[in-house]
């Protein structure tokens, strides 16, 4: 499994002049070979001597590599992508990481030089890098500068075999449910909606204030934010399976989400902008690190279908009753029903 582990880097003055020529100079060597090969209709055929660029062979090398991708992807699709974002990327063999100290190539006056740049690293991130390391890519935001480092960890199968229903939604985030009933909400879908209408009406402001550039820059705020939630509810749910003997986490298929799920006409703005996808995504990735296998099912009636008799039943407020006796929280019934419904290409469990 291939995984990338961020960290913050704390280069000189100088080294960030070094980053910032790198960067720039990378994904313009990109662009102009691929407009190269695109206006001449041939395909790539350059070398580190052929091209022209500020930088080390290293990186020229990786350029050449990077720009056969996209010019790849635009005989394929004919779209022409033009990269914008400053980055530099580096293969295995051009860098070393020691003592908490990036090594790396640049160029320094005119030569190809290695430079040592501190690296911001927790004790868990260090844990991933134990594995095969593969590319370094760097680039910066926010002022800031940032290596993300590619390694393939290991795959293990977890030898637990217990089933986790996750149910995903608005008012609670998320709900897990084990076969033994054991239950957790995950999340504060207060929290969320108000953030969501914090950021909504700040970007009202900005738009009559005619601030382009601002209202982006709060869209990009609003997105980490989103994002850190979503890393942080995927981490508790994992977390939970791992303690509760989980070998298998159920979540419900999310295609069709935004038609399906419960809501009111004033959740509707949140419901159409949260990325219930996201969440699912990291829950799937962080579940593969501990061996535990996720499966998607078919959501139809999960949240109607009473998990005692089966009969079908509409909630009532925070409220779910059966004609049966059942009752429960409403959110509970979808993650219970979850864990034995329809697998998406695969088999359930038997009632």
């Amino acid at each position: 499994m291939q995984i990338t582990v961020k960290a913050k880097l704390i280069p000189t003055t100088e080294q960030r002049e070094y980053l910032k020529t790198a960067t720039v100079e990378y994904v313009r060597l990109i662009n102009t070979i691929v407009s190269e090969c695109i206006e001449t209709n041939e395909r790539i055929k350059h070398t580190s001597g052929t091209v022209s660029a500020t930088l080390p062979s290293a990186l020229k090398n990786q350029a050449i590599q990077d720009a056969k991708s996209v010019y790849a992807k635009y005989r394929k699709t004919k779209i022409r992508s033009v990269l914008k974002k400053p980055v530099s990327i580096w293969n295995n063999q051009n860098w070393t990481l020691k003592d908490g100290v990036l090594r790396f190539p640049v160029l320094v006056n005119g030569k190809s030089t290695r430079i040592n740049v501190p690296i911001l690293l927790s004790t868990y991130q260090l844990e991933k890098l134990n594995g095969k390391i593969g590319t370094l890519r760097i680039t910066e935001k926010s002022g800031k500068w940032i290596a993300q480092i590619a390694v393939t960890a290991e795959e293990t199968e977890s030898a637990d075999t217990g089933v986790l229903g996750v149910d995903l939604g608005l008012k609670c985030p998320a709900v897990a449910v084990t076969e033994t009933g054991k239950t957790k909400f995950f999340g504060n879908g207060r929290e969320n909606k108000y953030m969501k209408r914090k950021f909504r009406s700040k970007r009202k402001k900005l738009g009559k204030a005619k601030k382009p550039r601002a209202i982006k820059k709060m869209n990009d705020k609003e997105q980490r934010w989103m994002k850190d939630k979503d890393h942080k509810t995927s981490r508790h749910i994992v977390d939970f399976a791992i303690q509760e003997g989980v070998g298998t986490i159920r979540i419900e298929q999310l295609s069709g989400i935004r038609q399906t799920a419960r809501t009111s006409r004033k959740n509707e703005k949140n419901l159409h902008t949260w990325s219930f996808y996201r969440l699912a995504q990291y829950i799937e990735y962080k579940a593969g690190l501990s061996g535990i296998k996720v499966e998607y099912v078919d959501p139809k009636y999960t949240s109607q279908t009473c998990p005692e008799c089966t009969e079908k039943n509409k909630a009532r407020d925070r409220k779910y009753k059966c004609s049966c006796g059942f009752e429960t929280h409403r959110d509970r019934v979808g993650a219970m029903n979850i864990i034995k419904a329809p697998v998406i290409g695969g088999n359930s469990l038997s009632a």
